[in-house]
Parts: structure tokens; sequence; C-alpha cells
């Protein structure tokens, strides 16, 4: 908003990638947490022509909201670097070259990005919006083993600091309530996180969606999860921030997804925004600050 006079608002963009953890190069199945499809609008699914899957994004939000926007075409769905450079270029500049589109925003996990990748990347970025976001989930190697996750924290380092000595633009995304993490080893994280070299931050609850292998797995063994009340979710959060470096942006606090995807909804559906503003409004009755407790 700062830099650009106007609020950012990714669009999100299917383009139609697979994923290394699901087409046997690293593993079947993918993610135990994964489901896409709760994540996907529906314009994503129903037409695979990027440049109309954003028209009709950018079309969308103009009837929802009426501020004006830095539009960012997010591509949101599967590894979205796990692909040729070729095919790349031509996805991602078909994005570029939409009206309305003044950036990319591309998700992907730490185990897909070719050099040659990140180079094109940081050449793309001397011209446009450009921010990679990295799935870290979690710091812990324990917790990647058993989220299925096919990687280790060691690689997720070496990701970042490619992508720091090419000058990009990184998110990370975090998850807080993985079976088996104690409310310990996620303020770890907090301070594990503050040490990397990350400019954004999305942080998610756990949430077990239907038709995964988490959802099996808590149909089976429920008291081997620790689901979150909102009270206590909202003392976890603040006393994560306030342990995170204060000069990482925070893109995201709370996950949302449409009930009808969520195994179970321990929140009752409270809209996100209450969320967002009771967290803000506790950390000014505490007077305290994200980064307060912070060693960066």
């Amino acid at each position: 908003m700062a830099k650009y006079g106007k609020r950012f608002r990714k669009i999100p963009v299917d383009g139609r990638f697979n994923c290394p953890n699901r087409d046997g190069t690293k593993g079947k199945g993918g993610c135990i947490y994964c489901s896409n499809e709760a994540f996907s609008p529906a314009y994503c699914r129903e037409n695979e022509d990027i440049s109309v899957q954003l028209t009709n994004g950018l079309r969308f939000n103009a009837g929802k909201y009426r501020d004006e926007t830095f539009n960012i075409a997010y591509f949101q769905s599967y590894t979205n670097t796990y692909s040729s450079l070729k095919d790349l270029k031509i996805k991602y500049e078909k994005a570029l070259s939409t009206p309305g589109i003044s950036g990319i925003a591309i998700s992907t996990r730490p185990d897909c990005l070719e050099e040659e990748v990140m180079d094109y990347l940081a050449m793309l970025s001397e011209s446009y919006y450009v921010v990679v976001e990295i799935g870290i989930e979690s710091c812990f190697n324990s917790t990647l083993e058993k989220m299925n996750r096919r990687h280790d924290f060691e690689t997720t380092l070496h990701t970042l600091e490619e992508l720091r000595h090419r000058k990009l633009m990184v998110c990370g995304h975090i998850v807080l309530g993985f079976p088996g993490e104690s409310d310990e080893m996620i303020l770890e994280e907090a301070t594990v996180l503050s040490r990397l070299p990350l400019q954004i931050l999305k942080i998610h609850q756990l949430q077990i969606l239907k038709n995964t292998t988490m959802a099996e797995w808590y149909r089976l063994n429920p008291d081997d999860f620790r689901l979150f009340s909102k009270e206590e979710y909202i003392d976890l959060i603040i006393s994560f921030l306030e342990r995170l470096n204060p000069v990482i942006y925070i893109e995201r606090l709370v996950a949302e997804v449409p009930p009808r995807y969520l195994e179970v909804s321990p929140w009752q559906n409270t809209p996100v925004e209450s969320i967002i503003q009771q967290i803000e409004n506790t950390m000014i009755a505490r007077n305290t600050w994200q980064g307060r407790l912070s060693e960066s």
C-alpha cells in the first residue's frame, strides 16, 4: 500500500501443474493434509486458459470490491515451478500480459526450484513485481516426515539462501498445530523463521480437510490432534508474533476454506475478519506487538 498507493489483491490462477509428491517422482498421494480443490476458485477449474481465468477473477473482484487495487496473478494450485523452463515462461508471461495484472506470485516447494528457473525469475523481477511463495510448513524434520513432505528443512534453508542471493522477494508458508508439535515447539519456530531471508510470512492454523489422508488419520485417532479453540489460537498467535522478527510482513494470520471441505470445524465457521480483529484488539489491550520478544 505504501509503495504502490493501492491495495494488493491476488487473483488465483491454475497453471495445470502437477507435484513431484503426487506423480511418483518423490512420492504418491501428496502431503497428507493437502487438498488443492479447497483453495481453488471455480473459475480456475472451469477454464484452462490463463488469461481467461485471470479476466474472470478480475471481473469477480470488481463486482465484490470497489477499491482500486494492484492485481497479482497468483499461481497457487500444486507446485508452480514443476515444469520445464520453456513451459514456465509461456505461462508466467501469459499471466503478466493479461490486462489488469501487474505481477505474479508463485507458490512452490523448496525442492522444486532449479537454478535456471530462479535466474529467470530474478530477471523477470527487474520489470515486474515477483514473489516466490515457499511451502516451509514446519521447521522440524520429524513433522515434515509425518506429513509426507518428502523434503527436509535443510532443503528449505538452501533454497531460501539461493533466492536471497538473487534478491528475489520470498513469502514463507507455515502451519501451526501439526500433530506432535507442542506450543514450545511452535514458538521456537518463530525464532527460527526470524533468522531466515523472508520478507513475507503466511501463517495457517492446521485444518483437517475432507478426502485427505489426514482426515482418515483423524477419524481413526482423533486424540492425536490438538485442534485449537479460537481463544487458544489467539493466545498462541500473539505469542508467536511477539517472537517474530518485526521486519517480516504478515500476509495471513488465519486460514480459511469453504466449510464444505472441512472434516471438522472447531471454530463454528467464525469469519476470518472477526478473528483477525480479535487478535489485533487483544494485542492492543496487552500493549504488545510483533517482535516485542524477538531475538533478531
